[in-house]
């Protein structure tokens, strides 16, 4: 599916492998991201990086009611305006209007491009202020469900082996405004002719919870009551597996969450998601096991892309049985999606179908989920640009060697 669906690691060895920062500053630098929404006297802030706390107490500050601060709240997100210029402030009173038109900013993303994959799929192409590039993915569904997919970072400092933003490294953080302005965009763009967007899934470009605190926000605010309105049930924030990150999620979020977990063995977590180098498989589930029975009504998505040879064997299929046992979950298993320099090779459907039944037979809910927009790089792992520098690949145990 496209793009639905990728931190933090203390050896600063590693990070020479994972990113073209250097080393020792990479995390400290990134772990806490500049907090859109906060604002100073006389400065022009943005709007859509402010909570409803936030707007409603920067209104106040500008001398205005607190009621017009939820008429501006609505001009955003409800009442199908989602205002992207000032001119689309309409019902706002004219001098609340004008202090908006000088002190504010409306509009975060640009739309660069917007490319139609044969299956209706569509991918846009956004530009920052800085000129970087970041994708979204809109994946429409004859069942009348409609996801937008959002990015969370430009590239992703996770060198997963088998994702293409992967290649990229990290690039930037998103700030809140750019993330939450992708699903208003998909809103905007793509209702009349899709209907209504009813799901967003943190899949896209980077690792949200490597920018857990805009991640958290933005997520919050796109299930606003009073704004986009999306049940919390339908918002899933995916992870590579940041430890410290996900308890922090589970006790701070309301949305889902999803684990890509693709092995079923250190060794090869090891090797296709460097990440388990920090946090391994008994980290990572111990510490899943632990949140979620304290949390009886929430069950986490684990996602498996089936990598031929690598990690779809009999054998794996029953390790994975005994791996998630006693965590309430489902399981997305997902079909590799090929791009430049890959040395994986899709699953085939029909070993995909009986690795599916076996689970299924263990008692797991399972579901096989079908690559979307692949035929124009909007699948999952498929987005992103890694343009001349690219991370290295890392070295493939020698007993996968053949199998690639």
């Amino acid at each position: 599916m496209a793009a639905l669906p990728l931190l933090r690691w203390g050896a600063s060895s590693l990070h020479a492998h994972f990113s073209p920062t250097p080393p020792r500053r990479l995390f400290s630098a990134l772990r806490q991201p500049p907090a859109a929404g906060r604002y100073e006297p006389g400065s022009r802030v943005m709007l859509k990086g402010m909570d409803y706390p936030e707007l409603e107490k920067w209104v106040q500050s500008q001398g205005f009611r607190p009621g017009q601060a939820m008429m501006l709240w609505k001009c955003l997100y409800g009442n199908n305006v989602w205002a992207h210029c000032h001119d689309e402030l309409a019902g706002l009173n004219k001098d609340l209007r004008k202090m908006i038109s000088d002190h504010a900013d409306l509009k975060a993303l640009t739309v660069k491009d917007i490319i139609t994959a044969s299956d209706g799929t569509r991918k846009i192409l956004f530009s920052l202020e800085d000129a970087s590039v970041i994708e979204t993915v809109v994946i429409p569904s004859a069942r009348g469900r409609t996801t937008v997919c959002v990015s969370s970072q430009v590239g992703c400092a996770m060198n997963c082996q088998f994702c293409f933003t992967g290649r990229m490294g990290l690039r930037k953080h998103l700030s809140t405004a750019e993330i939450v302005e992708q699903a208003v965009f998909a809103r905007k763009l793509f209702s009349d002719e899709f209907g209504s967007i009813t799901n967003v899934v943190f899949m896209g470009m980077g690792e949200p919870l490597h920018n857990v605190d805009n991640v958290i926000k933005a997520s919050s605010i796109m299930v606003d009551e009073q704004g986009l309105q999306f049940s919390p049930r339908k918002v899933t924030v995916s992870t590579s597996g940041l430890v410290p990150e996900i308890k922090r999620f589970l006790n701070e979020s309301n949305c889902d969450l999803a684990v890509s977990l693709n092995a079923t063995t250190d060794e090869v977590r090891n090797w296709i998601m460097p990440i388990n180098r920090r946090y391994n498989l008994s980290t990572l589930l111990g510490t899943l096991r632990e949140e979620l029975r304290l949390r009886p009504k929430s069950i986490v998505l684990f996602e498996y892309v089936m990598l031929a040879g690598v990690n779809d064997s009999t054998d794996d299929a029953k390790r994975l049985m005994e791996l998630v046992h006693g965590i309430p979950c489902k399981i997305n298993l997902i079909s590799f999606n090929p791009h430049s320099g890959s040395q994986f090779k899709p699953t085939p459907d029909e070993s995909i179908i009986e690795f599916r039944n076996m689970l299924i037979q263990s008692g797991l809910t399972v579901m096989v989920r079908l690559s979307r927009g692949d035929d124009q790089m909007a699948a999952c792992g498929q987005l992103g640009a890694p343009g001349d520098y690219q991370l290295p690949l890392l070295r493939v145990p020698e007993k996968f060697q053949v199998a690639l």
